[in-house]
């Protein structure tokens, strides 16, 4: 059975303090990406019941919802997608009223449930559908192993809806317990804080903490635990597990680092699961339970600052969650900057400075492609699909707002007022409007001089960035800029290849990067011969290099290139492999997506259907 230890017990009681006195959500507030009315019925207990059949590639069971009733007259309004809703109940079992509402793209289908007086439990019975986007059902040959299933979930942004009828939003925190039944030989987890076997079958978990829906997640495979601290631990497929552990032994060093800039560790558990390669993000920060793709398993640990963001979500998003997602730089810029601050700590200033030029290269570049109104922190996304706004802006400019505030009032004085910001808001949820609230009365405010040299209304909510963006500059990727301009001016490989022993994953992708494009086949077919960048297993730089090779129509590369695409669903790597590709020939880029579409998660599917299947069709 896993637990957490007493001091995270406490941080529990104490959110429940604060859940408690927190105000209710209100009309005015409620979240545009959700159906629901929490400010009249809001769920506070999830208790769910799942069967899981890797043959028919479902989910059915039921979800108990216990509900705080803020309006007796008023029903209970659900988020759904895809789902089949069988039945409604009561606890005693009586049926409830219900109707399903006009079925949206985005948001799905209202769930709309008749209360009698005295109803504070609602059983829906439910199964999930083939449709379901948040689940992905693998058959065996797309696994590590290659013999058996795997399923796993991803609700982030607002899938969860599609396997759990629920209040669909980051402003709804509750807590939950579950019994998953899974086929023998298959090992069911969940992002819990507690686990064990269930004597009538199944395994159930608890989570006793109160979380957003987007954080409640589910995995299923043949699966084996390795333990790297007393609080850690690595899950993976067998014939991962080794090379995970191995990578992920620094783990603990981070929990530690963390803590020490801003406060306990709240969680319990710190485990880490590697998914087969179709997952579609890096990582998910899923509480007690951060889901890893294994394209960060480079042998060397030059891919873990992944673990260092999922980690940092740990306070940044799951102790202190944007309200909605238009907010959803309150998650991601704190993360970044946490996690830059934790390589700092393990790996020394000179990685951190190389992750913050590489970063913000990127959003430079991802600028230049974004309209005016995505380029701001605070967005506007009702009638849109949230993951618009998961871009290099929520991410990287969130992070470099918060290095002003460091560079403007000082390290030892900032990092205060975050830990600060933590301790002040645990469990709760935050918009845009009530962080600037606590900045200006926690910071600003104490030093209107320095406050008066913060351009607050352009990081906020103008395009670009602003003139007073600090620069950092890392002396190791100048030295490689240097010994690129010098191969260039001379195309002395052997040079180069001297001027380049030891150098790291992220020192690699700017040589890459300072490659022109298109680059001559010759000079591809030179460096690749000196360098391996084809059959590199490192999948940061073969998709640096891919993406250079599409872009170049570089034969030799193309049969790699559609492996990788064939094997890997990470769509931060799909998304300019196959730009590149549909630059170079659209057609073939299309009939290469269309041959392996079917492996990609549903996330992934969204974004690549847009741009390679929907582009200039008629209206």
């Amino acid at each position: 059975m896993r637990t957490w230890p007493v001091l995270s017990t406490l941080l529990v009681l104490a959110a429940c303090t604060t859940m408690t006195d927190s105000p209710e959500p209100t009309a005015a507030t409620r979240d545009p990406h959700s159906r629901a009315e929490p400010d009249r019925v809001v769920v506070r207990h999830l208790d769910l019941d799942l069967t899981l059949d890797f043959a028919q590639s479902t989910a059915r069971g039921r979800a108990a919802l216990t509900l705080v009733r803020h309006d007796p007259a008023a029903p209970l309004v659900l988020d759904t997608r895809d789902l089949a809703i069988e039945r409604v109940t009561d606890a005693t079992g009586r049926e409830l009223p219900f109707r399903l509402g006009t079925e949206d793209p985005i948001l799905g289908s209202a769930l709309t449930v008749e209360l009698r007086g005295e109803t504070r439990v609602v059983v829906v019975h439910y199964a999930t559908t083939r449709d379901a986007a948040a689940l992905q059902w693998l058959a065996p040959t797309q696994t590590a192993g290659g013999t058996h299933p795997f399923l796993f979930t991803q609700g982030q942004a607002i899938l969860t809806r599609t396997w759990i009828p629920i209040q669909d939003s980051p402003g709804v925190r509750l807590t939950w317990n579950a019994r998953i039944r899974a086929p023998e030989g298959l090992v069911p987890l969940m992002s819990a804080s507690t686990s064990e076997p269930d004597p009538d079958g199944g395994t159930r978990f608890g989570m006793h903490i109160p979380v957003p829906s987007y954080l409640i997640a589910l995995a299923c495979g043949n699966l084996v635990q390795r333990e790297i601290s007393p609080r850690c631990a690595v899950w993976a497929e067998p014939a991962t597990i080794d090379l995970a552990a191995s990578e992920f032994a620094d783990t603990e060093r981070m929990i530690v680092a963390c803590e020490e800039l801003y406060g306990p560790y709240a969680w319990g558990r710190y485990d880490i699961l590697v998914l087969p390669p179709s997952f579609p993000f890096g990582g998910m920060e899923n509480p007690c339970l951060t889901f890893a793709t294994p394209t960060i398993l480079a042998g060397d640990r030059s891919l873990v600052s992944l673990i260092a963001h999922e980690l940092a979500h740990s306070w940044s998003g799951n102790l202190v969650t944007n309200a909605t997602w238009n907010d959803f730089w309150l998650n991601e810029g704190f993360t970044v900057y946490l996690e830059q601050r934790i390589l700092e700590r393990i790996y020394g200033p000179e990685r951190a400075a190389m992750e913050i030029e590489l970063a913000m290269q990127g959003l430079e570049e991802e600028l230049a492609t974004l309209q005016p109104c995505d380029q701001c922190l605070r967005l506007e996304l009702q009638g849109r699909d949230p993951d618009d706004g998961m871009t290099a802006v929520a991410y990287d400019k969130g992070a470099a707002f918060l290095r002003r505030l460091e560079q403007l009032y000082g390290r030892d004085r900032f990092d205060r007022f975050v830990r600060g910001y933590f301790a002040a808001h645990p469990f709760q949820s935050m918009t845009t409007d009530a962080f600037l609230a606590h900045l200006q009365a926690n910071l600003l405010d104490s030093d209107p001089a320095l406050a008066a040299q913060l351009d607050l209304e352009t990081w906020l909510r103008g395009p670009g960035l602003p003139k007073d963006t600090p620069v950092v500059r890392s002396k190791a990727l100048a030295a490689v800029d240097a010994a690129m301009a010098a191969w260039h001016a001379d195309r002395d490989l052997e040079a180069l290849a001297a001027a380049s022993s030891g150098w790291a994953t992220q020192q690699w992708l700017r040589a890459i990067a300072f490659l022109p494009t298109p680059c001559p086949a010759d000079v591809m077919a030179q460096l690749d011969a000196r360098f391996g960048f084809t059959a590199t297993g490192n999948a940061e730089i073969a998709c640096a290099w891919f993406e250079l090779a599409a872009a170049s129509r570089y034969a030799q590369a193309m049969p790699a290139l559609d492996a990788f695409l064939g094997k890997v669903g990470r769509r931060k790597f799909l998304k300019p492999l196959y730009e590149a590709l549909q630059k170079a020939d659209p057609v073939a880029a299309r009939e290469l997506y269309l041959r392996h579409r079917s492996r990609y998660h549903a996330v992934a599917v969204r974004t690549l259907d847009a741009m390679l299947l929907e582009q200039g069709r008629a209206p």
